[in-house]
């Protein structure tokens, strides 16, 4: 007898414990507002293509050179090295053919595609811009001109945007001669806007080239 209760002993307490486990008193019901079924989004900042314009803003590094340089790139591209707009207009900077043509660059596809060759075409160019109005910048900055104080980074933003002869006519008409891009943007917009950074590591260079 004995014998058979050491047997049963074990058995009983198995089932027992089994029947605790298996009771509808101890299970969970989980919400079905708190289930995940799925990964959930995440919007921001991971997809920024998701973010609302007004929440868009331009990088601030000073009036340094390098700060002169990339709120310029922000206004004309946001920065992007890879963009064509409308009017066909390339890159960061967005330069056209002819300008590209000037500073030596002839392959429109390999430009776009070298971020490098996009900031040496930049910047030369602004040293040929410079030296085409170098006796304008000696003239009228620190001066105003239709209501606005001249600088240097606003004369150099400027003939990026309309080119230097615009900017020469501009300031010797005293702003009589305000020319606009085909988006609105003027040469008074962009002298006003760019005004007060230190664009003096740009050495003036006559007909510079890559």
């Amino acid at each position: 007898m004995r014998k058979w209760i050491s047997l049963l002993c074990p058995l009983i307490m198995i089932l027992m414990l089994a029947s605790f486990g298996t009771s509808p008193k101890n299970t969970v019901t989980v919400p079905e507002a708190l289930i995940v079924r799925e990964p959930t989004p995440v919007l921001f900042p991971k997809d920024k293509t998701n973010m609302p314009s007004s929440m868009v803003i331009p990088p601030f590094v000073g009036s340094s050179f390098v700060g002169f340089k990339e709120a310029l790139a922000f206004k004309e591209s946001q920065g992007d090295y890879f963009i064509i707009n409308t009017l066909g207009y390339l890159g960061k900077y967005q330069f056209g053919i002819g300008t590209l043509q000037l500073m030596g660059v002839y392959n429109a596809t390999q430009f776009l595609n070298d971020p490098t060759l996009q900031e040496r075409v930049f910047r030369t160019n602004l040293a040929r811009n410079k030296w085409i109005l170098r006796r304008d910048i000696h003239r009228f900055v620190g001066k105003k001109v239709k209501g606005i104080e001249i600088s240097e980074s606003g004369i150099l933003a400027a003939a990026h945007l309309a080119g230097p002869g615009n900017v020469k006519k501009f300031l010797r008409s005293y702003g009589q001669w305000d020319v606009e891009d085909a988006y609105g943007t003027s040469i008074s917009n962009y002298l006003k806007q760019f005004s007060g950074y230190d664009v003096s590591v740009i050495i003036p260079q006559r007909n510079p080239q890559i």
